[in-house]
């Protein structure tokens, strides 16, 4: 049993205890377990609004355990408001969230951890967090946005961005628009759709490190209020016992989680921070290997923006458990869950797939994982794409490069230019160091959906996508443009080849000039000049420091 911390024989805790006395904690509150509950509520993010109520009732199951909890907060960015240069700043407050839930559980010693959290990079930061502290931690997500009801169609945050490409290409008008955009985000809490925040909570629950139901149920329901108790109640009963993360986040949980995450049709940007965790748990996993594991499961299901299902849809099926069922057979169903029991005693328990919204696994909807990783003269060390929504007719492609040094200049392109069916967008300069900050192409990959040319032009980018993002987008190019990655001698009108069954991305002929592996090194001989991309403030930093996107492009 773990030793509270307010040991009344050590008379060195007199400063501590006489801070904590002036805050409102008694003796006896200092000699329960120290929880700490690290809350990521903001009154400008919906997946992280609700997080401010939640966390009361988080600290009721502490206290009617007999624990102690003490709250903080950390940064909660929203991706989808910090388009254009905001982007920049978005991946680097992932490592920032790690490093500050260290630092603050290491100053004041707390002993376990409930992590409230919801959005893109905020639970893959409390994640990482999670690891280096390993400490008894449970998490608990805010629930899933209530889905707008347009006339007979139900719509969420990813048709609202592919508007945009519909109002570009005037098939709707300027009322419809705004309409549209006050309507579609309906209520508080995470996007109701498969993007980067609903896969990250649901790979919490895959783990067994979050409750089941915790992501894909409603952000108001009253069984959200039940579950922040048990997890309360939870994390005092795992800190009484000493039960480290490590014990729950192992080797067998992590592949439980990547096969969940390439099953349910999740987020490219799970591959980055998941390659983040494990380089900070000090596992042999590299993109090959990850891709081998995620391709050892069929794709059971897919949710808006590759379906038409939604998360409240994916709830009423049975959720991340059901599609857990639905791969038993490629699953660690031994694995000891944080949330209490064993993987396959849940298992047995859960509903049945129902055809539909959730598959089987003998009737997938795609054989192999959902993820391709691809290798070529234009990514030596790696891509990916999410193939599961490319349209069958553009899982191969080859077109004429259009290149862009910014992501400003190919938004402001579609905008603005004809984009001629046929063609690659190159968008470079957009990885960890030379954005900086690896910035997603959310919207530009929107608006070709919205246009109606996400079945005839590709875009590539040493940058992100969202996780709300279709189409034939190929990101995390490794190595990127500002390290004179092969991205950088790329020319307008290269020919450019993505053929994503075998795995494979590749500068070709341009008219009769070769561009092979001889022409690229005779381009290499004279690296052109990068573009004017500034670093202000912590950028400096992060350009100075960060690693490659095929590691998980780890800062701090």
């Amino acid at each position: 049993m773990t030793v509270p911390r307010g040991r009344s024989a050590d008379i060195t805790e007199a400063y501590y205890r006489g801070l904590m006395h002036s805050v409102g904690y008694r003796q006896l509150d200092l000699e329960k377990p120290q929880i700490a509950v690290v809350n990521s509520w903001t009154e400008v993010n919906p997946g992280h609004l609700p997080l401010k109520d939640l966390s009361g009732r988080v600290k009721e199951g502490i206290w009617a355990a007999g624990g102690s909890p003490g709250e903080f907060n950390v940064p909660a960015p929203c991706d989808g408001m910090a388009q254009g240069q905001g982007q920049r700043f978005i991946l680097p407050q992932r490592d920032l969230i790690c490093a500050s839930i260290e630092a603050m559980v290491r100053a004041h010693g707390f002993q376990g951890l409930v992590m409230l959290a919801s959005c893109d990079k905020i639970i893959p930061g409390m994640i990482m967090a999670a690891v280096r502290l390993n400490l008894p931690t449970l998490f608990l997500t805010a629930g899933a946005m209530l889905p707008c009801l347009l006339g007979d169609r139900t719509v969420v945050t990813s048709d609202l961005k592919e508007a945009i490409g519909k109002r570009r290409n005037k098939e709707i008008d300027q009322a419809t628009f705004l309409e549209w955009q006050e309507l579609f985000c309906a209520s508080p809490g995470t996007c109701s759709m498969m993007g980067t925040a609903n896969t990250m909570g649901c790979f919490l629950e895959a783990l067994g490190v979050a409750p089941f139901g915790s992501a894909t149920m409603l952000s108001f329901g009253a069984a959200k209020i039940r579950q922040a108790r048990d997890v309360g109640e939870q994390i005092v009963k795992l800190t009484n016992e000493g039960a480290l993360f490590t014990s729950f986040l192992t080797m067998a949980n992590l592949e439980n989680g990547i096969k969940y995450v390439s099953a349910s049709g999740g987020s490219t940007n799970a591959v980055l921070h998941l390659m983040a965790t494990a380089s900070l748990m000090n596992v042999d996993l590299n993109l090959e290997q990850f891709a081998r594991i995620q391709a050892s499961v069929p794709v059971v299901a897919k949710l808006k923006p590759s379906s038409e299902f939604n998360m409240e849809d994916y709830h009423r099926a049975g959720g991340v458990l059901t599609v857990l069922k639905a791969i038993r057979e490629g699953l660690n169903a031994d694995v000891t869950l944080a949330t209490g029991g064993q993987l396959g005693q849940c298992l047995a328990v859960a509903p049945d797939p129902d055809g539909e919204v959730i598959r089987t696994a003998d009737q997938p909807l795609a054989p192999d994982g959902c993820f391709g990783i691809l290798y070529g003269n234009l990514a030596p060390q790696g891509a990916v794409v999410k193939k599961t929504g490319v349209d069958p007719s553009m899982l191969t492609h080859t077109g004429p490069a259009v290149v862009f040094d910014s992501e400003e200049d190919v938004r402001g392109f579609l905008l603005d230019k004809e984009v001629r069916p046929g063609s690659v967008l190159v968008v470079r300069y957009e990885g960890p160091k030379g954005g900086p900050g690896m910035p997603e192409l959310s919207i530009p990959a929107a608006m070709l959906v919205g246009m109606g040319l996400h079945t005839s032009v590709a875009m590539i980018t040493d940058g992100r996508f969202s996780g709300a993002t279709r189409g034939p987008c190929v990101g995390h190019i490794c190595p990127e443009a500002w390290d004179g990655g092969p991205l950088a001698y790329v020319r307008d009108g290269d020919l450019i080849e993505i053929n994503v069954p075998e795995k494979r991305m590749e500068l070709l002929k341009r008219m009769e000039l070769l561009v092979s592996e001889e022409g690229l090194k005779r381009r290499q001989k004279k690296p052109p000049d990068r573009p004017d991309h500034p670093a202000p403030g912590l950028l400096s930093a992060y350009r100075d420091m960060v690693g490659g996107a095929d590691a998980g492009a780890l800062w701090l």
